[in-house]
């Protein structure tokens, strides 16, 4: 494990304050923080994550960001660490590293003008993910410092856990953020994650004000976020931030700590959406249990179908400088 400077953190008193994430750990000489990946090193912060364990090349859809740039690609890149500890986690060997017991540190130092260049030859974004972006927040500068010379943007997947300073330092420089909202009341989410749900919807707000495109997803995850009642209130707070905001609606799957858990059914994917249109949102997405349906863009207008997506590409598009090629209404994104 390589540690190198990190930045947001304060001196107070006798400790170190992180101002990275909503528990502001105050940290003495030699202490790491709950995330495991940074540490107080003198009158200082380091990192661990100015690296990767993870880089291939995949489909933007598979973010999923079904409204940016469709049919490209992302170069995708995550370090070891994560600020939750979700029971549900698919990639639980990576995110909960320092938590659980013999997982190894696999990351390497990452080259942010060689990543940035190998996406330019692919027409790609830079895309953090897989586990907690925030936690790279100095390799997500640096990426997006050589990213903007070269026209690549850099997008993250994240749990939204971040503070209100944090979050005025990297929203100019993220192009999109699919923000995991995953649940709606505090108690469920603190069951859940270990940490606040108000931070989050704190952070969705501000990256739309600042002009980041957003998109959410939401787990269907059972004795969490999976009772009408709650997708209805979720759907109502999303359509109130924006209704042309994406909503992806995302099967549980039974992992970690909720082996026992049954999977998400159709049906209660197939309500879930019929809940947030109900709501508002224009944009109700399920990646695979609907079949091909439930992939589509339509015109909220004249209702023509003007993106079609396979599971994790593009298949046709009927966007005209993004306004639906039928009717001419605009659809949101960045297109």
């Amino acid at each position: 494990m390589d540690w190198t400077p990190a930045i947001l953190h304060r001196p107070r008193g006798s400790r170190v304050q992180c101002l990275l994430c909503p528990m502001r750990c105050l940290l003495a000489d030699g202490e790491t923080g709950p995330c495991r990946v940074r540490r107080r090193s003198g009158e200082i912060l380091e990192t661990a994550t100015f690296a990767t364990s993870v880089r291939h090349l995949d489909a933007v859809e598979r973010k999923p960001l079904y409204h940016f740039r469709p049919g490209t690609h992302t170069l995708t890149l995550a370090a070891p660490g994560c600020t939750f500890r979700c029971d549900y986690c698919v990639n639980h060997r990576m995110s909960q590293y320092g938590r659980e017991e013999d997982l190894p540190w696999t990351a390497t130092p990452a080259d942010p003008r060689e990543i940035v260049a190998a996406a330019a030859a692919e027409g790609a974004s830079v895309a953090l993910s897989y586990t907690e972006p925030s936690l790279a927040v100095e390799l997500t500068l640096a990426l997006a410092d050589e990213g903007g010379r070269a026209g690549v943007p850099v997008v993250w997947k994240s749990n939204g856990f971040l503070t209100p300073e944090a979050v005025r330092l990297v929203a100019p420089r993220l192009a999109a953020v699919n923000i995991d909202v995953k649940a709606v009341e505090e108690r469920a989410h603190h069951r859940l994650t270990g940490a606040p749900l108000a931070p989050v919807l704190r952070t969705l707000r501000a990256f739309a004000a600042a002009g980041v495109w957003v998109e959410v997803s939401t787990p269907l995850i059972p004795g969490v976020m999976s009772e009408p009642g709650q997708l209805a209130a979720l759907a109502g707070l999303l359509a109130e931030i924006d209704p042309g905001m994406p909503w992806h609606l995302l099967r549980f799957t039974p992992d970690f700590r909720m082996r026992e858990e049954a999977p998400t059914t159709p049906a209660a994917l197939a309500e879930a959406v019929a809940i947030g249109r109900a709501a508002g949102l224009r944009h109700v997405y399920v990646e695979r249990a609907l079949g091909p349906g439930g992939r589509e863009t339509r015109c909220p207008a004249c209702d023509a179908v003007v993106v079609r997506r396979g599971i994790w590409s593009l298949e046709s598009l009927a966007l005209y400088d993004g306004r639906c090629e039928y009717c001419g209404h605009p659809i949101p994104g960045r297109w």
